[in-house]
């Protein structure tokens, strides 16, 4: 038994985006345009908008969303209530159009609505009507039921969260992901990645999301060097595909200790998501190894995965995928922890308040202080 939850409708393919404008008209007549930090790059949909006679107010989100953001852009939005929020951008952008959406409606002080620094307090009305329009492939976000804000003073990074979130419309259109630079193309890479491989070994998995994670899983890795090495279009496609089967399926069978530990890293880095992720992902991926018992399916899972990293990056090589992927990924890039700010002095803290983060319920084993602690100076 379980239950699934999804947007309404999934466009998908090059040129869809040309599609938002008649598709927001059919909410209102006012719209949000939510968009990153250069304008310039949403000014394509900006004319659209008011070319078709749309009432269109805009805002940007410059950095991840925090909580400050969130409360300067509540405020500045002084009672506005559009028929439709617009979000053009990355992960940060989708997240942030996702809490301005749910919490316009709402009376309450935004901390008021956040898990673990707030109450989490569930919305009293359903958010206001959202399309999300990715411009990078990785997170997923377009199709995801919560938002994630960091909260600076507390150096975290909590979630608001509500099955009601999901965007009624997620339009995933690979030519707007293309030609992003070369680092950003590797964060993102890894990052759609861990996201249908962590979903696949949850502990909350379900025939849903094991379908759309065991399709995804190969795909991704076979064409994560042509998309960082050769910004190839054929695999910008594929990413993309990744990236929103891992967002459907982390939003319905959670994900794990890489993503429990990501969370807290990034609160307290502000690193990106996806280079965390990357810089993680073996080495959780070995302590899986040693932690499962044979001949359950959690082991076949899981053998499975490394299987598949073995071939694409291992040459066929059994048990030479993982650090050949490690090995590549710091080739084109990627830091490892140390690099990105966490010191050993800082384990301790991490283990703790990863231990008690949604993301890690999801991990196909309890993980104890120790083994957590463990892993980080494994991965550092």
């Amino acid at each position: 038994m379980f239950s699934f939850s999804s947007p309404q409708t999934i466009h998908f393919g090059r040129g869809q985006s040309h599609k938002t404008v008649a598709l927001a008209t059919q909410f209102g007549n006012t719209v949000l345009l939510v968009h990153g930090a250069n304008v310039k790059r949403a000014q394509w949909l900006i004319t659209s908008c008011t070319d078709a006679g749309l009432t269109t107010h805009t805002i940007a989100c410059k950095n991840e969303p925090s909580l400050p953001d969130l409360e300067f852009a509540l405020a500045h939005l002084n009672g506005f209530r559009p028929d439709v929020v617009v979000a053009l951008g990355g992960g940060s952008v989708m997240d942030f159009a996702k809490a301005l959406a749910a919490l316009i409606p709402c009376d309450g002080p935004p901390i008021d609505y956040l898990e673990v620094v707030g109450n989490g307090r569930p919305l009293e009305h359903p958010p206001v009507p959202m399309i999300a329009i990715p411009t990078t492939a990785g997170t997923g976000a377009e199709v995801t039921k919560n938002a994630v804000i960091s909260v600076p003073d507390r150096g975290l990074k909590v979630s608001l969260r509500d099955p009601r979130m999901i965007p009624q419309i997620a339009i995933v259109d690979p030519s707007l992901m293309q030609g992003a630079p070369k680092h950003v193309a590797l964060c993102a890479g890894l990052d759609a990645v861990t996201q249908v491989i962590e979903p696949y070994l949850s502990a909350k998995a379900n025939p849903m999301t094991d379908a759309l994670c065991y399709a995804a899983i190969s795909e991704g890795l076979r064409v994560l060097r042509d998309v960082v090495e050769k910004d190839c279009s054929d695999g910008w496609d594929v990413l993309a595909w990744v990236s929103t089967c891992g967002g459907l399926a982390l939003a319905n069978a959670g994900l794990g200790a890489v993503h429990g530990f990501a969370g807290v890293i990034g609160g307290k880095t502000n690193a990106p998501h996806g280079e965390i992720c990357g810089a993680l992902l073996p080495t959780v991926l070995e302590a899986h190894l040693c932690n499962t018992q044979n001949d359950t399916d959690i082991h076949t899972k899981l053998t499975w995965v490394i299987g598949q990293i073995d071939i694409f990056f291992g040459r066929g090589t059994e048990g030479a995928g993982l650090v050949r992927l490690q090995g590549w990924s710091t080739e084109m890039g990627l830091r490892g922890l140390s690099d990105l700010g966490v010191m050993p002095e800082d384990y301790q803290n991490i283990a703790i308040a990863a231990a008690g983060t949604s993301s890690m319920k999801g991990n196909p084993y309890l993980m104890s202080e120790a083994m957590l602690m463990e892993l980080l100076e494994s991965a550092g």
